[in-house]
């Protein structure tokens, strides 16, 4: 499948995604690059908001990780993580400043040149008054070959994509907006499903018949999340499956266990 991303001129910009016949567990990755993060600067929201969004499509990010602005890093990792998973998000590093290497550092990981798009210059071109798109600007027009544009709603300099990699500003406004831009084109598998039971039983009793459940639901993922309530010990059960044929009767499961160690579960709604 290819998909035709509309530029605003009118033009199509080709970006290849997964095959028609997608399989029913999609995964992606996100990288995120920045010394900042890294430094403590600046807290990452990027990675919170793509899996919310990308489990609502069907999609399961599976791995997230942090680099910094040094070039082989970043292409190793992109080159890693887009073998790995289905697609690949990053974060980060496509502003005007001479730190801002993330494009020059995709093109290398595809082997491919970068020069300044026409469209995206005339994006860029648009949106500054007249004499304010200068060299330092026009830097955000460099694109790798090949790649298709993200259309970017905020600040008008574009995010891109090449292979199943989706290149994003780093800004959690403008990264929020491009990803309103994509997610209508991305292919999903089936709906991951949640359910959550709680009840006042310590996480070390339920950690014997927690593992007995986990057996006979090989397909159900499973947590447990200890917290304390109203100065007691409580645990959260986690149960998180594509098929509500089995996740229910885990769950009703997973009630009985918590009701024979002393606990009165509650649940949220399935989500």
């Amino acid at each position: 499948m290819v998909w035709l991303y509309p530029s605003r001129a009118g033009h199509a910009m080709s970006c290849p995604m997964p095959e028609a016949n997608t399989p029913k567990i999609v995964t992606a990755a996100i990288l995120v690059i920045g010394n900042e993060i890294l430094s403590g600067r600046t807290r990452d929201a990027n990675m919170h908001f793509l899996a919310g969004k990308l489990t609502e499509l069907g999609i399961r990010l599976r791995e997230a990780r942090v680099v910094p602005d040094d070039e082989a890093r970043i292409v190793a990792a992109v080159n890693e993580l887009r073998a790995a998973y289905d697609y690949v998000f990053t974060s980060g590093g496509i502003g005007p400043t001479h730190d801002d290497i993330t494009a020059d550092c995709i093109a290398k990981a595809f082997g491919v040149g970068i020069d300044v798009q026409p469209e995206a210059r005339r994006r860029l071109e648009a949106h500054y008054e007249a004499g304010m798109l200068n060299a330092a600007r026009l830097r955000m027009a460099r694109i790798p070959d090949g790649a298709g544009l993200i259309d970017n709603p905020v600040s008008a300099a574009p995010g891109f994509c090449i292979g199943n990699v989706f290149v994003m500003a780093g800004v959690p406004a403008i990264f929020q907006a491009m990803v309103g831009s994509v997610a209508p084109q991305l292919v999903g598998g089936d709906k991951l499903l949640s359910r959550t039971i709680v009840a006042q039983v310590p996480e070390g009793v339920i950690a014997e018949k927690l593992q007995a459940l986990q057996n006979d639901y090989p397909e159900i993922e499973m947590g447990s999340y200890p917290a304390f309530r109203g100065g007691k010990a409580s645990t959260s059960v986690v149960l998180r499956g594509t098929d509500v044929e089995r996740l229910a009767p885990a769950a009703a499961r997973m009630h009985e266990i918590f009701r024979e160690l002393g606990g009165n579960p509650v649940e949220n709604e399935i989500v």
